[in-house]
């Protein structure tokens, strides 16, 4: 019984507001420890920070029991990708390799720590998991676009590298000039050179344009906001109470009236 208490009582701690907004305010602070060891700092300054780093650790390392200890069924915590990313991220972080060959390692794990913010904001995490559900649809639309920049690249490597063969040299040169034309990185200036030798070139790049930059982006952004869509309709039926069975009605009715009447004979 006093299992069962202490784990509603930890269950009820890490579902508080206030609780989940001081995780969240400590990983914006853990951050901001981190950008500041990129900057040229005292040694005495250095030296808070790594204390502020294990503090933030130790805080870390404290949520992730709390989580644990609330959890009622504790198999199911690390059935959570989520919670093994966290676990993961906490005790490597504990790891002192600061010294060592693997400091980078250590670095980058620490920085990774900004990412727990998925794991404790829902909205958020449900973001991620439908950017990651809507992956195999993207790979789609990413194959169909590579197709594209392939022939269009080699179009202008056959007809464009006598103009500028740093730009259309080759058709690997000619995909990253591409890429520079559908994110519309100065693509004008590219345009005009080859207009002067081919005056209707225009077209050429117009219909590169309408074809990625419109047609598949446009593609991928449906995808994944259908999916996103899909994912909040889930989680709104999974929130959402259950209606009743007439069956369950019933032994409610049955149950009020065996207390209306047990409360009338009281009487």
């Amino acid at each position: 019984m006093n299992t069962i208490n202490i784990q509603q009582k930890f269950n009820k701690f890490r579902s508080n507001k206030l609780f989940e907004m001081f995780v969240i305010f400590i990983i914006i602070f853990s951050a901001l420890v981190i950008g500041a060891k990129t900057y040229d700092i005292s040694p005495a300054t250095l030296r808070f920070v790594h204390f502020l780093d294990w503090l933030i650790t130790f805080i870390f390392l404290t949520e992730i029991i709390i989580r644990f200890i609330g959890e009622k069924h504790k198999k199911n915590f690390f059935k959570q990708g989520w919670n093994i990313f966290d676990t993961l991220i906490v005790i490597v972080s504990l790891i002192p390799i600061e010294d060592s060959e693997l400091a980078i390692v250590g670095r980058l794990i620490r920085i990774f720590r900004v990412l727990r913010m998925v794991s404790i904001i829902p909205e958020l995490k449900m973001l991620l998991n439908s950017f990651l559900i809507a992956l195999p649809q993207l790979a789609y639309i990413v194959a169909l676009m590579f197709i594209i920049f392939y022939i269009y690249a080699a179009v202008g490597s056959t007809f464009f590298a006598h103009i500028n063969p740093v730009l259309w040299g080759d058709i690997a040169i000619s995909m990253l000039t591409l890429f520079r034309v559908m994110t519309f990185e100065d693509w004008t200036d590219v345009q005009y050179e080859t207009m002067e030798v081919y005056p209707f070139s225009w077209i050429y790049y117009l219909s590169f344009i309408f074809f990625t930059a419109f047609a598949f982006l446009n593609m991928v952004i449906g995808v994944v906001v259908n999916v996103l869509n899909e994912e909040h309709e889930k989680v709104l039926q999974k929130n959402t109470l259950p209606e009743p069975t007439n069956t369950e009605l019933q032994i409610e009715i049955r149950e009020l009236k065996e207390l209306i009447k047990k409360s009338l004979k009281n009487k």
